[in-house]
């Protein structure tokens, strides 16, 4: 018995030596960072005391900082106390201009640097060499932020925009939708410019009956209320949420649709008609009817403070083409006769637009930060862009979490990919930004960037500004190559 005893002693410790062998190798990661302030952006609490543990592009497992002995890693950092925030979503940007692919390309890079890990392309005329852009990207055959894209947007006939989907009928359209979906788009992008308002709720509707997120500015030819019960997803570019301090939107938009009042002198009505608690009761419609809102700010600010702003000087000019900013002039040209009052009232529109931000929010209304950024876009710049917006949410009275959660955890849930991004938590992807400050006491933190952890691979700062300069070198080259072929 005794002997059996032995034997069986024996193979007790070896079944708990390989146990424990077993158990290192899972504790065993690529990544361990450790001494940071980790920014709950569901919350607004800071955690501290943490370790994160990153396998492959995953966070593996977050323990208390007295765990360290139980775990190795093989390679260990140390933050230094700094801020640790999810990477950023800038929710509506543009890659466009075909003969501007170069120009948009070295432009990923810098999105990584800005701390942007995901972006919302709302279409353009690149639509096929975004959807490449994208693959590439997903494959790690390129380096830059996740694409999500609408491909083409859908417009009427002749249009003023390149490249879209213009359909005249519902047949058009329905084609229109299948070849998107063949595109495998990420949602679904209407633009008023052409098309008839009975068409594009027709458009709205068949893109939710497909089940598709729609994004879309607002036609005169319709109510808000109207596209919101018809399934639309969000609206682009808050200056439309203004036609919902009228209380005669939805007999205003019948007699637009009627042929009986001309979208001029609609938007005349909605100029000197706006009612602040009109507004107020048609935000909690969005609410309840889950309609986002992306503000788009910055666009609209640029313009505003056009004339008293010299953009000669801008530091983000080194990563752009001039052939990339010879677009901007088209909309200085279109503002050269203002006069002074013109420039006053634009101003005011601003101002107004902008102060609607905490009314929406505290109605319920999900705000997502997008910056709008795009060569026709004049001195938005893309990727610090998003950064300018979220200062602009914060000026405009949103609180900094209110602010940096329209640039995370909103944008991830719109885009249904919360179980994936948005926020720090285990299972979730490691795409991570290291910040200096708390962005929790002023939005402006986001600019601090000390480090970026993105699909698996750490960079420090010196990383990120290597990208910074390489993409430099590259707007240089190109500017040369052109120049000499002229």
């Amino acid at each position: 018995m005794r002997i059996f005893s032995l034997f069986y002693c024996a193979i007790a410790l070896l079944i708990s030596a390989q146990s424990a062998a077993d158990a290192s190798e899972e504790s065993s990661y690529d990544l361990l960072l450790k001494n940071f302030q980790l920014v709950d952006v569901e919350t607004g609490r800071v955690q501290r005391d943490r370790l994160l543990l990153i396998e492959g592009d995953r966070i593996a497992a977050m323990l208390p900082a007295a765990r360290r002995g139980e775990v190795s890693a093989d390679r260990v950092e140390d933050l230094g106390g700094r801020y640790l925030i999810p990477g950023l979503w800038d929710m509506h940007v543009h890659f466009e201009g075909r003969d501007l692919l170069e120009d948009n390309a070295l432009l990923f890079p810098v999105y990584l640097a800005y701390g942007i890990t995901a972006v919302r392309d709302a279409a353009s005329d690149l639509a096929p060499q975004v959807l490449a852009w994208r693959s590439e990207i997903d494959g790690k055959k390129r380096l830059g932020p996740k694409i999500f894209t609408a491909g083409q947007k859908f417009e009427g006939i002749d249009s003023i925009w390149k490249g879209d989907l213009e359909v005249g009928d519902r047949e058009s359209m329905l084609a229109g939708m299948d070849k998107l979906e063949g595109m495998k788009v990420d949602f679904i992008k209407i633009t008023e410019n052409t098309m008839a308002p009975e068409l594009f709720l027709e458009t709205v509707r068949e893109a939710r009956r497909r089940g598709h997120l729609v994004s879309s500015h607002v036609p005169y030819g319709l109510s808000i209320e109207e596209l919101a019960d018809a399934g639309l997803s969000s609206i682009e570019h808050a200056s439309y949420v203004l036609r919902l301090g009228n209380a005669e939107e939805a007999a205003i938009a019948a007699a637009v649709r009627a042929g009986k009042l001309s979208k001029e002198e609609a938007a005349e009505r909605y100029r000197e008609q706006f009612d602040q608690q009109q507004a107020e009761k048609g935000y909690q419609m969005l609410a309840r009817k889950g309609v986002a809102v992306t503000p788009t700010l910055i666009g609209g600010r640029q313009l505003a403070y056009l004339a008293e702003t010299d953009h000669s000087g801008d530091k983000f000019l080194r990563f752009l083409t001039d052939a990339f900013t010879s677009n901007y002039q088209w909309r200085i040209d279109r503002m050269a006769g203002e006069t002074e009052q013109d420039r006053q009232a634009r101003k005011a529109r601003y101002q107004l637009t902008a102060g609607q931000l905490p009314l929406l929010a505290d109605a319920g209304v999900t705000l997502l930060a997008g910056s709008d950024s795009a060569a026709l876009n004049t001195y938005v710049y893309p990727a610090e862009a998003l950064h300018d917006e979220l200062v602009l949410f914060q000026d405009a009275g949103l609180s900094p979490l209110q602010a940096l959660q329209a640039a995370t955890v909103n944008g991830a849930r719109f885009m249904g990919q919360w179980r994936d991004y948005g926020s720090i938590a285990e299972g979730k992807k490691a795409d991570l930004v290291i910040l200096n400050e708390n962005p929790l006491k002023n939005i402006s933190a986001t600019r601090s960037i000390e480090g970026l952890v993105h699909g698996g691979a750490l960079y420090r700062r010196d990383q990120l500004d290597a990208l910074l300069d390489e993409a430099a070198s590259t707007r240089a080259r190109l500017d040369r190559s052109r120049a000499t072929a002229e």
